[in-house]
């Protein structure tokens, strides 16, 4: 963290220059955001940055050895189970937060992952309107590992395409009440994909269709952004028509639907690091600790950071029926020092991986950011705080 380019660019802000940045991207949606910006990005040092992409490819690397599949074999609930599973998803994101450790040192700490797209398209509009808005340092960067926009594009096109360039559609449920459907625009812009809802897929011949202009369109490769608890919560139709998809043969995915429960919250008991916090399945707990408050509880499959308990008791933790579907995960203590006028705030930052097939590993690539002075972090706990939401990190280069 560099106090000088924090303490200019807090000082260079004016709300004005904070609506010119929310405008720009609102002209693209052709309307009002549905989640909050932050007015301000983060910047990081190379200190902090090689610690993160050390923690990361550390996590990689793990998530990537043969034995890993085999101990995620549970994970997989039966109405998720679909055909055509690859070894490893194409992306993968990580969640670190700007930590404190034990020695009062400022560190990266694993909150959760997953296996499934991220805001890849959009951060890239985001990058624009903090540029087109207020001054960035020229020698700091949202790219990592010496990627720059165009070797971004290129890469996020080719996991997204494949190498065999099959027709490929964005899939969503109802994808335009999404609160993140400016991504799905940004990723047409890109990319060119069309935007699908499930409700518009069909059979026919043993292969997926959608019908556009008068044409029925054959779907031969999936770019998955359906959630799958929202799946659940679907009508009758909408279920029909997962179940077909789910069976059909041959059908090519970014990233497959086990890979959204393989790599996710159900990874972390099995990995181990200075970054990681000790994590427990709680089925698994033999006996529960006496200093709960530097514990939580999170649901395995829940999405958005609903569902996750902060203020543990021994009674709250004795009510969970289904313990096989929670995890009992280490408290990190997150490092307050974003500095900001209305106080100091916390951050939390994801990595974009992308699947590098020359190397044969994951390569962090880009970020997503978000701030917080609650008790969460993430854009639906901080809906009356300033200088909170969706934000970026700037790598010093």
């Amino acid at each position: 963290m560099k106090p000088d380019i924090r303490k200019q660019f807090n000082k260079a802000f004016t709300d004005k220059k904070y609506q010119t940045y929310i405008q720009f991207i609102e002209k693209v949606q052709g309307g009002q955001l549905q989640f909050r910006l932050a007015e301000t990005p983060i910047f990081l040092d190379k200190p902090f940055t090689q610690l993160l992409l050390n923690a990361g490819n550390s996590i990689c690397h793990q998530l990537s050895q043969p034995e890993f599949i085999h101990k995620t074999e549970d994970a997989i609930p039966e109405y998720a189970s679909t055909k055509n599973e690859t070894s490893l998803p194409e992306c993968l994101v990580i969640d670190f937060a700007i930590a404190e450790n034990e020695q009062k040192e400022i560190v990266p700490k694993l909150i959760e992952l997953q296996g499934f797209p991220s805001l890849f398209a959009f951060e890239l509009l985001h990058d624009d309107a903090f540029n087109d808005a207020f001054e960035i340092p020229l020698n700091y960067t949202p790219f990592l590992n010496h990627y720059n926009r165009e070797q971004y594009i290129a890469h996020f096109k080719k996991i997204v395409l494949g190498e065999n360039n099959k027709y490929t559609v964005l899939l969503e449920i109802k994808p335009e009440e999404q609160k993140t459907k400016i991504d799905f625009y940004h990723t047409q812009s890109i990319i060119g994909l069309p935007i699908v809802c499930i409700s518009e897929i069909f059979q026919k011949k043993d292969h997926l269709y959608y019908h556009r202009a008068g044409k029925d369109i054959q779907i031969e490769r999936i770019y998955n952004r359906m959630v799958f608890e929202e799946i659940q919560q679907q009508d009758a139709a909408i279920q029909e028509k997962w179940e077909i998809i789910r069976n059909t043969e041959g059908l090519e995915w970014v990233t497959h639907p086990h890979h959204f429960f393989r790599f996710s919250k159900y990874s972390l008991p099995f990995l181990n690091g200075i970054s990681i916090p000790h994590t427990q399945f709680l089925h698994t707990v033999k006996e529960i600790p006496s200093n709960l408050d530097h514990y939580i509880l999170k649901p395995l499959f829940s999405f958005a950071g609903q569902g996750v308990i902060i203020e543990l008791t021994e009674d709250i933790i004795s009510e969970i029926k289904d313990p096989q579907n929670w995890i009992l995960q280490e408290k990190v203590s997150y490092a307050p020092i974003i500095e900001t006028p209305t106080g100091p705030t916390k951050a939390e930052i994801r990595l974009f991986y992308f699947w590098d097939n020359a190397q044969q590993k994951y390569t962090a690539t880009m970020n997503l950011v978000r701030l917080s002075k609650g008790k969460m972090v993430g854009v639906n706990y901080n809906k009356t705080a300033t200088w909170v939401g969706g934000s970026l990190a700037y790598f010093e280069s």
